[in-house]
C-alpha cells in the first residue's frame, strides 16, 4: 500500500462512487436546477458531510458563492450574524438589521453578479424552532415567488421529525429535495472497501471474504464505522505480520475498534 485509505487524514482521498453517493449527488444537481430547499439525512457515519463536500467542489466559484455552518447550536441572533460575516458583511447587532443586509447581499449576487448562494447548513438537527421559522422568510424574495437562493439542511433522521412539527409546516411544503441515506447495501460495502484499496494501489486480496462480511456487519455498513474497523484490522494485520486479514483478526480489530 501506498498509504492507508481508511484514515481521515489519509495522504489521498479517494471518493468511492456507490450507488448511493451516485443518488446524493444526483438530487443535489437537481437542486441546483431548481433552487430552494433541500434535506439530506442519515445517520451517523453514513457518509453525508463528504457527500455534500464533495458536490460543493464541483460548483464553479464564478457562479456559486457556498456559505458552510456547522455551528448550528446557537441563538436567532448569532445565526443571523454568522451568516452576515460569511456574506461578507459586518453583523449588526438587531436581528433586523442582519435580516435586511442578508437579503440585500443575497439580491445583489444574484441581480448583479449572476452569483447563485449556496447555503449549507450542517447538524440541522441542532437548529432552535426560531431558526427554522425565520429560514424561510430569510431566503424568500418578492412575495414568496422567487428562489434565489439554494439551502441545503443536513443532519440526523429525527429532523424530518422536526419539520412536520405544525410551526414547521410552511417550511416543509418549500422543501423540493428531501432524501434519507441509509447504511449502505452489502454490495455497496464491498465496493467501497475494495475501491479503497485499489485507490492505495494496492491489487491484492487483503481482506478474506469471511473478514468483509464480518466488517460490515459489526459497522452496520455505515462508512465512518467501515473505516475505523478496516483501519484496526491494518494495524493488527501489520503488528501479527498477517498476509491477509482473517475472519479472526477482523473481530479482535472489531472489539479494538468497540473500545476506542
Amino acid at each position: 500500500m501506498e498509504f492507508n485509505p481508511f484514515i481521515h487524514n489519509a495522504k489521498k482521498q479517494t471518493v468511492i462512487e456507490t450507488a448511493q453517493y451516485k443518488e446524493v449527488q444526483y438530487r443535489l444537481n437537481y437542486l441546483k436546477e431548481m433552487k430552494g430547499f433541500g434535506v439530506l439525512t442519515g445517520g451517523a457515519g453514513t457518509g453525508k458531510t463528504t457527500s455534500i463536500r464533495n458536490w460543493q467542489m464541483t460548483l464553479d466559484p464564478s457562479q456559486y458563492k457556498v456559505i458552510y455552518i456547522s455551528l448550528t447550536t446557537v441563538t436567532a441572533i448569532e445565526f443571523y450574524r454568522e451568516m452576515s460575516l460569511q456574506l461578507g458583511m459586518e453583523s449588526r447587532y438587531k436581528k433586523i438589521e442582519n435580516y435586511h443586509q442578508i437579503q440585500e447581499a443575497v439580491n445583489r449576487l444574484v441581480l448583479e453578479k449572476n452569483i447563485t448562494p449556496v447555503i449549507l447548513l450542517d447538524e440541522a438537527d441542532h437548529l432552535s424552532s426560531s431558526i427554522l421559522c425565520d429560514i424561510k422568510v430569510l431566503f424568500s424574495f418578492e412575495m414568496d415567488s422567487k428562489d434565489r437562493a439554494i439551502v441545503v439542511m443536513t443532519g440526523l433522521p429525527i429532523f424530518n421529525n422536526t419539520l412536520r412539527l405544525n410551526a414547521n409546516e410552511p417550511l416543509r411544503q418549500r422543501i423540493i429535495m428531501n432524501y434519507n441515506m441509509a447504511p449502505l447495501s452489502e454490495e455497496d460495502g464491498l465496493q467501497y472497501i475494495h475501491g479503497k484499496l485499489d485507490a492505495c494501489g494496492c491489487h491484492q486480496p487483503v481482506f478474506l471474504p469471511e473478514a468483509e462480511r464480518a466488517i460490515l456487519n459489526a459497522s452496520g455498513n455505515a462508512l465512518r464505522e467501515v473505516n475505523k474497523i478496516c483501519d484496526c484490522c491494518l494495524l493488527l494485520g501489520d503488528a501479527r505480520k498477517a498476509e491477509t486479514i482473517n475472519a479472526e483478526l477482523a473481530k479482535d480489530a472489531i472489539n479494538d475498534a468497540a473500545l476506542s
